[in-house]
């Protein structure tokens, strides 16, 4: 790469400034073309997608011009070893195997995400899922998906999102363990909640005896009168009970009907702000296939019950059900197309060797940039830190720039932001600056030539972040000089559980 290379090895002190690259034309600049995977781990089932994403340069940042879906796996049903243990090794064979079907393999990757929910979060489950995809782990990254992602995930990938110009609508996400709701207007996604409803709830085997049994589906069979117990058999009419019990709790979730305290019990996130009935409503998540005709079979749940039940609410609530695209695959296909922002070209790496950088939290102090203060930025930075609690690794300071980039609003800011994050800096962690604007190669330069840290330093731009999001930032994009950077809000309890429209992620 021509610039700020020097003849060191990557990885070692040297720095990199990333303005132009001898290999990239024009158009390479103006447009990068990723491969990207959605990897879904859960409770109930596990698949994957591969998209193709193009993405064009539009001022400072890229943006996301087209997506096309290249390849969808087939559904695997998540295998345990035991009660809690996915077995990795039938895993691993499923993954390989649709890997080779696809004709694409872990050296083609350039970006993406492994979601990881339910059951394939606890440690142990992580951990060992972690390693099957050890030799890509420098192209995506993992993400521990709560509720609300997958909320937004789905909304987008489902195209509810996509459909949501001029009109509201509500994605109503039904996998096995839970159900996630996401309502949208104007292409993004306003409020989430989710609920414990879900088909894999209670699983039983061809004799109808039960073989599965979580604590949601314990408490609904409780509420509904329905005696339940592993290793006994569960007849036809108290798995209609079931079913409409579970489909009565998400009309009150969705408002169709007046809450009550059997349904509030359930909620996993604060309910949906009261609102009138959305125009639309679209369906995703395993359940979606038998609401939109997809699939007949039974896979020993209440999947094609669960079903029915909630497509008779929607139809007495009077509200049009819209045709969506991707059902069972929104989550993982929402992962492969819509988590990933890309980096400007004009960055900074001191040390490409400290790259991937994982879970990354964010502050994102108000600074006053255009008559900088050091003194003031560092005490900004500094009580942006003390925000965040504890003693975190790695943190990553996101600032908003306007105006010229001069030698002594650089120097400034990078003046406050070296000391404000000093703490940070002497446990050893990088000084990671992530701006809006196209100016991070001409900091993160200033700084290792001014400063001399003996701390990498990664300084990127043409990201949109807020404070509290957490970052994965990935490895280079050869070719392009650019870093695919994956961003996951965190909401707190009482906060709004909106999302800024079009905010890109």
């Amino acid at each position: 790469m021509a610039g700020a290379d020097t003849d060191e090895a990557d990885g070692e002190i040297g720095g990199r400034l990333f303005f132009t690259n001898l290999r990239r034309g024009l158009v390479d600049e103006d447009e990068i073309n990723l491969t990207s995977v959605g990897i879904d781990i859960g409770s109930s089932t596990s698949h994957l997608a591969f998209s193709r994403i193009t993405l064009e340069r539009a001022d400072a940042r890229y943006i996301v011009a087209a997506r096309k879906l290249l390849f969808e796996s087939d559904i695997l049903l998540t295998p345990y070893a035991d009660g809690e243990t996915i077995d990795t090794e039938k895993l691993d064979g499923f993954f390989s195997e649709q890997y080779r079907l696809s004709g694409i393999g872990f050296a083609d990757i350039d970006t993406g995400a492994l979601i990881l929910t339910g059951t394939a979060l606890a440690r142990r489950n992580a951990r060992a899922i972690g390693d099957l995809f050890a030799d890509a782990a420098g192209k995506f990254v993992a993400v521990s998906a709560g509720d609300e992602m997958e909320a937004v995930l789905a909304a987008f990938g489902s195209g509810a999102a996509a459909l949501s110009a001029g009109k509201t609508v509500l994605n109503i996400d039904i996998g096995g363990g839970t159900t996630k709701i996401a309502r949208c207007s104007e292409g993004g996604v306003d409020n989430v909640t989710a609920l414990d409803v879900g088909a894999r709830l209670l699983a039983f085997d061809e004799n109808h005896i039960l073989t599965r049994l979580e604590p949601a589906g314990i408490r609904i069979a409780q509420d509904c009168g329905v005696p339940l117990a592993l290793g006994e058999s569960v007849c036809e009419d108290d798995l209609d009970r079931l079913a409409a019990a579970m489909a009565e709790r998400l009309m009150e979730t969705i408002g169709a009907k007046p809450p009550t305290a059997d349904s509030k019990a359930l909620l996993r996130l604060p309910p949906l702000p009261a609102a009138g009935k959305p125009d639309l409503v679209t369906f995703s998540g395993g359940v979606s296939e038998y609401i939109y005709g997809r699939e007949h079979g039974s896979f020993g749940d209440l999947g094609p019950r669960l079903a029915q039940k909630i497509a008779d609410g929607i139809a007495a609530w009077g509200v049009p059900v819209a045709p969506a695209g991707s059902g069972i695959r929104a989550t993982v296909i929402g992962a492969s197309q819509y988590t990933v922002q890309v980096s400007g070209s004009t960055i900074y790496v001191s040390r490409l060797d400290v790259l991937p950088l994982r879970n990354v939290p964010t502050i994102k102090p108000r600074l006053e940039l255009e008559h900088a203060d050091p003194a003031a930025i560092a005490a900004a930075v500094g009580a942006a830190l003390g925000r965040l609690g504890g003693e975190p690794g790695a943190v990553a300071l996101c600032y908003s720039w306007a105006g010229s980039a001069s030698f002594a609003r650089i120097d400034a800011f990078a003046k406050g932001a070296v000391e404000g994050l000093g703490a940070v800096l002497r446990r050893g962690s990088p000084l990671i600056l992530i701006g809006d604007q196209d100016v991070g190669g001409l900091i993160g330069l200033h700084i290792a030539e001014h400063f001399r840290l003996s701390a990498p330093v990664v300084s990127i731009d043409g990201i949109q972040l807020q404070e509290f999001d957490f970052v994965d930032i990935g490895t280079l994009l050869e070719g392009s000089g650019s870093l695919p950077v994956v961003v996951k809000s965190l909401v707190f309890p009482g906060a709004s559980h909106g999302r800024k429209k079009s905010d890109g992620r």
